[in-house]
């Protein structure tokens, strides 16, 4: 189901390529909020500077299949702990309550807040009629 880019690209980082294209690329860890947020701020100004496009590849994890029927079974346990230690959101809290931006209650509220949106996200569709057949496509091809 999936296929390395070790074994389906001959560089080593994606953002590599760019080169071919005359445009700047980047790896960053996309799990780091924080270096994520300073390479797209550096390409936006070069973008609107009128410079061009980048390319900002961030590198991250899947930890589980690509759907119910994936079993998974071409990572180890032990691969995918490894990147679960590396949680963005535990990170990117970790980093505010160090920076003093927000203190673990206010973490807390924020998480909690987050989890009732996606709460009355799901008592909405679930108490919402089943969209119309012909509603199949709207939204997923540009309409004239």
């Amino acid at each position: 189901m999936s296929t390395s880019t070790a074994r389906s690209t001959a560089v080593k980082h994606i953002s590599q390529r760019a080169a071919a294209y005359a445009m700047p690329g980047v790896t960053v860890d996309g799990n780091d909020f924080s270096a994520v947020a300073e390479a797209l701020h550096i390409a936006i100004a070069r973008a609107r500077a009128g410079e061009g496009p980048s390319l900002v590849e961030n590198l991250t994890y899947r930890w589980r299949g690509h759907s119910k029927s994936d079993r998974n079974r071409y990572r180890t346990k032990d691969e995918i702990e490894a990147w679960m230690t590396k949680d963005p959101i535990a990170r990117f809290r970790a980093e505010l309550i160090a920076h003093g931006i927000l203190d673990d209650a206010g973490a807390d509220a924020i998480a909690a807040e987050a989890v009732a949106d996606v709460q009355k996200g799901i008592e909405f569709a679930k108490a919402s009629a089943a969209p119309h057949l012909s509603e199949v496509t709207r939204y997923v091809y540009a309409e004239a």
